[in-house]
């Protein structure tokens, strides 16, 4: 063996001599790894295990703190740390715009209230309004409009028990026997051109005042929705049919919708119809439900303006209205940067509606369905909305088409969220 020596060469000042010695090693630099498929797919699962431990969270840096740069191995990440560290973002993993800071305000005559995501905003908003104007601050939110809002440990409830004691009051029914459901079961409602008419002032009043009341109450809402055909020409039959609400009501004084903390927040929807349940004009009603988490944040009955001619073509109809509803829902929540991920689930208990809505084939025998309802299949095709079957004893918006038996009644209650305030203690 001999040694040979590489003379005549100033190594002095090159830097890729250094290097050399790492030929064959892990790269060095990001720039290298990320050239790597085998590197990008470590650093990427990395990331994934990193966020899936929630090990840190997206901020603003403040004053007076310095942030450092780590190699931060997800190994050592099950302690509790007692202190708060401040680390920059890893090269390439760089997320914009998670950290915007959101504020919103709703403002009703002298009344104001806000929230958002960011407690620092919050002081600022509060204090450039008191420079500006004489006001109080009140804390959290309590009461609002005549909704009750408690926020506790399980999460928020919120109701409208006072308004609704000052309506029983009202109308003279605060002392009426209460019932279990806001209308009974197969119960159907028509004009009624020979029976006794009534005041149709305080008909619209009680109409109005059971409206609002659906604020917080989706569980009423088919029934408020029943009577409010009819404020027209009123008869002795829609006024008992209203105060059967007001019985119930008198039964489910304390009752709201509790938020609670847990659960997936992915907005998901439920559509149903009532076909040709109106037995005046034959038309059929729509109902949807939109839920985020284990609560409702928006429902809807509605009788459909056309009259159909099949049980597909109005669960199609009430779809199409219910995909009109996600669609807006999906921008609302994307301005509050709270974006979708995927298609918006849409349950229905119709397997021919799924069918229709996929498969252009079955055109031929569809097409005396309104063209305008045909958007439904773009929806599907672009991802925008999924329709899934769900069973009829497990589908939530059944409560906003059709009277049902107490036990359905009961059940589909408690899927919206509605229950008392005892029940979230």
């Amino acid at each position: 063996m001999q040694d040979y020596e590489v003379s005549g060469v100033d190594q002095s000042d090159d830097p890729l001599v250094h290097f050399a010695l790492f030929s064959d090693c892990d790269p060095v630099t990001f720039q290298d790894a990320v050239k790597d498929q085998k590197w990008q797919k470590a650093m990427d699962e990395e990331i994934a295990a990193i966020e899936k431990n929630h090990t840190w969270e997206l901020t603003d840096l403040p004053k007076g703190q310095k942030s450092i740069r780590m190699d931060v191995k997800s190994a050592f990440l099950h302690g509790d740390l007692q202190e708060q560290v401040y680390v920059d973002q890893p090269l390439g993993y760089v997320q914009q715009g998670n950290v915007k800071k959101i504020l919103i305000v709703c403002l009703y005559v002298d009344d104001i209230i806000y929230t958002g995501n960011n407690s620092a905003m919050f002081d600022d908003f509060k204090q450039s309004m008191m420079i500006e104007f004489e006001m109080f601050d009140l804390g959290l939110m309590h009461y609002f409009l005549g909704i009750e809002v408690a926020q506790t440990s399980a999460g928020i409830f919120i109701s409208q028990k006072k308004y609704v004691r000052e309506m029983l009051d009202k109308f003279q029914m605060a002392n009426c026997n209460s019932v279990t459901t806001p209308v009974e079961h197969g119960f159907k409602l028509i004009k009624d051109h020979e029976g006794r008419k009534v005041d149709n002032t305080l008909y619209k009043q009680i109409v109005g005042s059971l409206m609002y009341l659906t604020t917080t109450r989706p569980d009423i809402m088919h029934a408020v929705s029943l009577i409010s055909r009819y404020m027209e020409n009123p008869t002795q039959l829609h006024l008992l049919a209203a105060k059967r609400i007001f019985r119930y009501l008198v039964g489910t004084i304390n009752f709201g919708i509790l938020y609670r903390k847990e659960g997936n927040f992915g907005l998901l929807g439920f559509t149903d119809s009532d076909y040709a349940g109106d037995p005046d004009d034959r038309r059929s009603t729509s109902g949807y439900v939109f839920m985020m988490g284990s609560c409702v944040v928006s429902w809807s009955s509605k009788k459909q303006q056309i009259v159909t001619l099949s049980i597909t073509e109005a669960e199609f109809v009430a779809a199409a209205s219910c995909a009109c509803q996600a669609i807006w829902l999906r921008r609302l929540l994307e301005e509050l940067h709270y974006h979708q991920q995927g298609p918006t689930p849409v349950y229905c208990d119709s397997s021919s509606e799924i069918k229709l809505s996929k498969n252009p084939v079955l055109h031929g025998r569809s097409k005396h369905i309104d063209v305008r309802y045909h958007f439904l299949r773009d929806l599907t095709k672009d991802e925008t909305i999924d329709l899934i079957y769900c069973r009829s004893e497990d589908h939530v918006a059944d409560i906003l088409t059709k009277p049902l038996k107490l036990a359905i009644f009961v059940k589909l209650q408690r899927l919206l969220g509605v229950c008392s305030m005892e029940n979230t203690i």
